[in-house]
């Protein structure tokens, strides 16, 4: 839903993005505008469906970046010795203390707000779930007996994690990536709501809710739709997370 809503505002809004309607604030959903307008007389409809694009664009990078530094973290983490293993799965545990939006907070403190602050910050937030679930799958593909077969032909490490290892762990990287996309959406949707996130005249969930706190009992409506959109968008990778799981696990496929 969020991808095809992300796709269809690239080509058609219901009204254009910034244009002040000439129409009153605060109507209610009706036929001309079918989630109403905003203290600003935008269309609610038209800021959601751009709102999307900015999460979309959000999780898409902040996963890419977790994934980009946190699988090789993890492979290298199982494959190096003992003393190395465990210097690199202490910093790890040490940056999982931090939740993203404390990571994020401090990044905008220190960078200013914006998108790409968030994206970043909420990336580096992240690795450490791809550094430790990569690491646990990657020793149990080690102990199989065809990459025992592989050191005993004379295969190095980098062949050995490029050929047998990384391939054997899309499923569970897959995984990862729609669980981490849900929670890079909550933490964007928080940083916007506090005004560390998406800056003000880009659309966005996290500040459209911002922007409807000071109208919860004239306007509620302009809370909920903003806060419905990120909880089924939440939901939707939630349950596409445990559907691939399902899918790609030989264990659950078997039962």
């Amino acid at each position: 839903m969020i991808t095809a809503m992300a796709l269809l505002s690239l080509v058609w809004t219901p009204q254009p993005p910034m244009k002040v309607l000439p129409t009153s604030a605060y109507q209610t959903p009706n036929a001309e505008y079918w989630l109403g307008t905003d203290r600003f007389r935008r269309d609610v409809f038209t800021q959601v469906i751009l709102g999307s694009r900015t999460t979309l664009y959000v999780g898409v990078v902040a996963v890419a970046v977790a994934a980009a530094v946190g699988v090789p973290l993890g492979i290298v983490a199982a494959m190096a010795p003992r003393w190395f293993s465990g210097l690199v799965m202490r910093g790890n545990d040490i940056l999982l203390a931090f939740p993203a939006l404390l990571l994020a907070i401090m990044f905008a403190a220190i960078y200013g707000g914006s998108t790409l602050v968030a994206m970043v910050a909420i990336g580096i937030a992240t690795i450490p779930s791809f550094a430790r679930i990569t690491r646990s799958g990657a020793l149990s593909v080690l102990s199989s007996d065809y990459v025992l077969a592989a050191r005993a032909a004379g295969r190095g490490p980098l062949a050995i994690a490029t050929r047998h290892v990384l391939p054997n762990l899309t499923g569970l990287v897959i995984v990862q990536a729609s669980v981490s996309f849900a929670i890079a959406i909550l933490a964007e949707a928080a940083l916007a709501y506090l005004g560390l996130g998406t800056p003000t005249g880009q659309p966005s969930w996290g500040r459209m809710l911002y922007e409807a706190q000071s109208t919860l009992r004239s306007a509620p409506h302009l809370a909920l739709i903003p806060g419905a959109a990120i909880g089924l968008a939440v939901l939707g990778f939630n349950l596409l997370g445990d559907g691939l799981r399902d899918a790609l696990d030989p264990q659950l496929a078997s039962r």
